[in-house]
């Protein structure tokens, strides 16, 4: 009827809180740090500052990460570079912070001639911050939407509880994550652009998604509690509580979890190591999220459930 029990989850779930707190706890301070740094819980990128977007065609062919390391040599921290066909030719579309003087153009120019040879600039353009209040504003919608339709369809398929603490759990992921980018912000400079916006939101999925899985498990196997057992070391007989019930059903469905973690990890992992500057952060930001997010229906979700459980059946009035 049950797995045998690998791992008590549910009685350490003290220990389990903890960790998650050490995490979260230093990622609050990295927000609050952003905030009187840069008025914002995050570092913002050009998507929310502006700036500029030149547009150039090289005469030779040149790789993206050494644009972006000429761009980095000029001042231009944080840029982001792209390639692109305009005119059925090859083009680099750099996108970096305001160029506010022709002193800058030009010397930003003179370097890319010394250390990339000629080449032939098809747009110059300056762009504004116009993005960064509505994408704020319709993210902040999307996310209170998303969470209200989760809250709705989860207390329609299971309970409330479970609709909580999923979202609980949903809520540390998304914490962890931007906590860890606010550090790195503030520390080494890492700015956020609309590319976080849409990794966040790839966790959100993910992170729900695993939840719901063990909490599935949870719900079949819920009938079992009360069944009567025999211990198998004390031979002593008792009855399975929810705390029983879900720590058997975690463990169910614990290797499930795992490797489809890995799978994800794996591949993140190789685009990090392997893939271009341009999307170092984003592939960052997901790692982060999916291990966060595996880690949180495993060991907070689940022990949460109980925890909540546990509380109503001691608030209930005794019987008179």
């Amino acid at each position: 009827m049950f797995s045998k029990v690998n791992v008590d989850i549910v009685k350490y779930r003290k220990i389990w809180f903890g960790i998650s707190l050490l995490i979260t706890i230093p990622g609050v301070l990295g927000i609050i740090a952003c905030m009187s740094k840069y008025h914002a819980p995050l570092k913002p990128g050009i998507d929310f500052t502006g700036g500029s977007i030149l547009q150039y065609q090289f005469d030779k062919p040149t790789s993206l990460e050494s644009v972006h390391k000429v761009l980095e040599d000029c001042g231009f921290h944080g840029s982001q570079v792209q390639q692109a066909t305009i005119s059925g030719q090859e083009a680099v579309v750099m996108r970096t912070k305001s160029i506010d003087t022709e002193a800058q153009k030009a010397a930003l120019d003179k370097k890319l001639t010394e250390e990339l040879g000629t080449f032939k600039a098809i747009s110059v353009d300056k762009v504004t911050a116009t993005i960064g209040p509505e994408l704020l504003s319709n993210g902040l919608i999307a996310l209170l939407v998303t969470f209200g339709g989760m809250v709705a369809y989860i207390s329609y398929r299971f309970k409330f509880d479970y609709a909580a603490c999923a979202i609980a759990a949903l809520a540390h992921d998304i914490m962890v994550l931007v906590g860890i980018f606010a550090l790195l912000g503030y520390f080494v400079g890492t700015e956020v652009d609309s590319l976080f916006i849409s990794a966040v939101l790839t966790v959100i999925g993910f992170s729900v998604h695993d939840t719901i899985v063990v909490f599935d498990r949870i719900r079949e196997n819920a009938k079992y509690v009360g069944n009567k057992v025999i211990d198998p070391v004390s031979k002593v007989e008792y009855k399975r509580t929810f705390g029983d019930i879900a720590n058997d059903s975690v463990n169910q469905t614990l290797a499930r979890s795992i490797y489809t973690s890995l799978t994800v990890i794996i591949t993140l992992l190789a685009l990090y190591l392997l893939g271009g500057v341009t999307t170092k952060d984003f592939v960052l930001a997901m790692l982060i999220g999916i291990i966060s997010g595996t880690y949180s229906s495993i060991f907070n979700a689940s022990c949460l459930l109980v925890w909540w459980r546990a509380q109503k059946s001691t608030s209930k009035p005794r019987p008179a």
